[in-house]
């Protein structure tokens, strides 16, 4: 099966400071890998570079390669807008918008072009429901997206990332800021979502690596020490260093 996200030998640098030293990882279609490691490794800048987030980052300079489904996301003639709908995003604090849970979920869709009322209630009801929380806001659409609790905010956000009918979902650290029974919610969810999208979860959560993911990747100054099947990895890592920081000596 063709790798649905190839990185091939990418470096990131901000100004002098090399952040990313040759990345290069093939990510499969419909599985969830996770990017583990201490702060500052690089995982989180990895994953910003699949969506072309660095971009917006002053003084960024990026080499390397990084195909999606056979084209090349950085090339100059590549449409970031097909990017930004085929991969969607859900950062580490829940960031819904200040606006109705209805309007929060429509936003991506209407700017993509979807007018149609009736179209934009089904997906509504589509993406809250995939999300797993259309039973608990479903009377409560016009409600603002900032009453509700943060578990349910950032249900509410992988929701609205959903909404625009993704590939590939991001997640930089989704239940860092919830509680145990709402992180269990989330982890429930990525489970069910990954027979549809691809999926890439940063966290810095062994147990939630090895309950979730297919695959990890072990990150170490912005460098990948060792990638493969999670349950090898933590039963029989290859790297000296991998299992430092499996095991809790450093990190």
């Amino acid at each position: 099966m063709k790798p649905k996200i190839e990185i091939e030998n990418l470096e990131l640098y901000y100004s002098d400071f090399k952040a990313l030293k040759g990345i290069s990882l093939d990510i499969e279609p419909n599985e969830i890998t996770a990017f583990i490691g201490p702060s500052g490794c690089g995982k989180s800048t990895t994953l910003k570079c699949i969506n072309r987030l660095n971009d917006l980052v002053e003084g960024c300079k990026i080499t390397g390669n990084i195909i999606i489904d056979g084209e090349n996301i950085y090339d100059r003639n590549y449409d970031v807008n097909i990017l930004r709908k085929k991969v969607g995003m859900v950062f580490q604090s829940p960031n819904p918008f200040p606006m109705s849970i209805y309007d929060n979920i429509v936003y991506g869709p209407k700017t993509h072009g979807i007018k149609d009322k009736s179209t934009l209630d089904e997906i509504v009801e589509k993406s809250l429901k995939q999300a797993a929380i259309w039973d608990e806001v479903k009377d409560s659409l016009k409600k603002s997206a900032l009453s509700l609790s943060g578990g349910q905010q950032q249900r509410l956000c992988i929701a609205r990332a959903l909404s625009v009918d993704p590939e590939i979902i991001l997640m930089d650290e989704p239940t860092s800021a919830l509680d145990p029974i709402s992180t269990g919610k989330i982890e429930e969810l990525v489970l069910e979502l990954k027979e549809k999208y691809t999926i890439i979860m940063v966290t810095h959560n062994m147990q939630q690596a090895s309950r979730v993911s297919d695959k990890t990747a072990f990150f170490l100054n912005g460098e990948v020490i060792e990638y493969g099947n999670t349950f090898k990895m933590f039963s029989v890592p290859k790297d000296k260093r991998t299992e430092d920081y499996i095991t809790g000596r450093f990190g």
